[in-house]
């Protein structure tokens, strides 16, 4: 059942409602920094601390029920613990958890991946999305010779030396704390969906790899139109630079074969992550045979030093993930429960547009696959559950960062019984149409307690 809560004072009813949580706050401030382990799992005045899950559900240490959104950062499509893959998983612990040797698991779960993904020459598994992605640039630079790298203002690809600039506003180049200053020098950040900037920085012949998020940065914050991923993909080619497909979200998600399926553009890269392994640590780089060629073993010991990049990993490929992995490829390959899980998120959408049009409320939902965004910047409440465009809205505003509301938003969706990260979703097939109505109406009281607490003006 779900609980409305209109409270004035969200962050004082949070506070009341969770004295599990705010005790293991206590006890994690004395061991991790910020008391997480997980930057976006930090919260005021402290996160939420989650018992077990199921389904679309979870429980957290007071023994709250909430409808859950997060679904393992994007994981998970058919919510927690489905039996195939939990199944298939406990047969595999019953065999073991780590060989330290090759294993007939990791060769059915690259047949999957080679079987769904167009790109998927060759596959090197990796222990996750960010080793993916950090395996993928080192060898676009070993395979062209160049050192540059280019990427897009608000695209995220893993916390590595390099790459982890220019996500956030102020979208700039600069090095973080603890990054080298020469190597955030080999990458350019460009601003997002803009063709001719792309093919200038091209022309400079330096460039060895464009990486981007093929929905757009965040899973699509800021939607990338299909005329531009496909006029990357010219420009790339013409200027003999390779493209590299962030696909950690996107992959398994937005179609079997992922973002590339979906837009018909075939990349000479792939990261993959988060699905791949049905809700396990894993991640892994695909692509086209030559350039991965350069992870294999040549004859010649000279030429190894020379065109060879060593690569281990005590987790790459572990049975247990390789288990849930070819689980999960299985069941996704004909498609049928990503298309179920985008209607769900369509009629979430709409219905939640609804509840924004009725309250008068300026803000807006949106989004293309199976999450719901929201986007607390707009000029207008909306006129009625269609009225959900975004792409007219400049992209720094739309990739704005609006912290008060968004903190505001979780703390009243908690107390209403559902959790989602504060600005976008991610919906799977566990997500039936009496979660979706049970969603629906937990958001209306949520919205009400934010116009309660002025943070909700229309």
């Amino acid at each position: 059942m779900t609980r409305i809560v209109t409270s004035p004072k969200l962050q004082d009813a949070y506070t009341d409602a969770l004295p599990g949580s705010r005790a293991l706050f206590e006890r994690a401030r004395r061991l991790f920094p910020d008391a997480v382990t997980h930057d976006t799992r930090r919260m005021q005045p402290f996160p939420l601390y989650v018992d077990r899950a199921d389904g679309a559900l979870k429980w957290d240490v007071d023994g709250r029920r909430y409808v859950d959104f997060w679904m393992g950062h994007g994981a998970l499509l058919f919510g927690h613990n489905p039996a195939h893959v939990r199944d298939a998983v406990r047969e595999q612990m019953m065999k073991g958890t780590h060989y330290g040797a090759c294993h007939a698991g990791e060769v059915e779960w690259g047949e999957w991946v080679c079987r769904l993904v167009p790109s998927a020459e060759r596959v090197r598994f990796t222990a996750s999305g960010t080793e993916a992605t950090h395996m993928a640039l080192r060898l676009a630079r070993a395979f062209t010779g160049k050192r540059h790298v280019v990427k897009f203002a608000g695209h995220f690809h893993g916390w590595h030396e390099g790459v982890e600039i220019g996500v956030h506003p102020p979208y700039d180049a600069e090095p973080e704390a603890g990054q080298l200053a020469e190597v955030v020098a080999l990458v350019s950040v460009l601003p997002p969906n803009d063709i001719a900037a792309v093919r200038e920085r091209l022309a400079k012949g330096d460039v060895a790899a464009v990486i981007l998020e093929p929905t757009g940065g965040h899973f699509g914050a800021v939607p990338a139109p299909a005329s531009f991923v496909a006029a990357l993909r010219e420009e790339t080619r013409r200027a003999g630079v390779l493209l590299v497909f962030d696909e950690v979200v996107t992959g398994f998600r937005v179609a079997p074969g992922g973002a590339q399926e979906k837009l018909g553009v075939t990349p000479d890269l792939t990261t993959l992550a988060k699905i791949l392994a049905g809700g396990l640590p894993g991640g892994a780089v695909v692509g086209r045979e030559d350039v991965l060629a350069y992870l294999a073993t040549k004859p010649d010991p000279e030429q190894n030093r020379r065109s060879k990049i060593s690569h281990h990993g005590t987790f790459n490929a572990n049975p247990l993930s390789a288990a849930a992995g070819v689980a999960m490829l299985a069941a996704v390959a004909d498609g049928q429960a990503i298309r179920f899980a985008d209607a769900q998120a369509a009629k979430l959408r709409h219905a939640m547009t609804e509840v924004l049009a009725r309250e008068k409320v300026a803000w807006r939902i949106y989004g293309e696959s199976s999450d719901w965004k929201i986007f607390f910047g707009a000029d207008t409440p909306p006129r009625d559950g269609a009225d959900q465009s975004v792409r007219e809205v400049d992209w720094r505003r739309l990739d704005a960062r609006h912290a008060a509301q968004s903190r505001a938003l979780r703390q009243a969706l908690i107390l209403n019984g559902v959790d989602f990260n504060g600005s976008r979703a991610l919906v799977g097939t566990c997500h039936t149409d009496e979660i979706v109505a049970e969603t629906v109406a937990a958001f209306e009281g949520a919205v009400r307690a934010m116009k309660d607490e002025g943070l909700a003006a229309p």
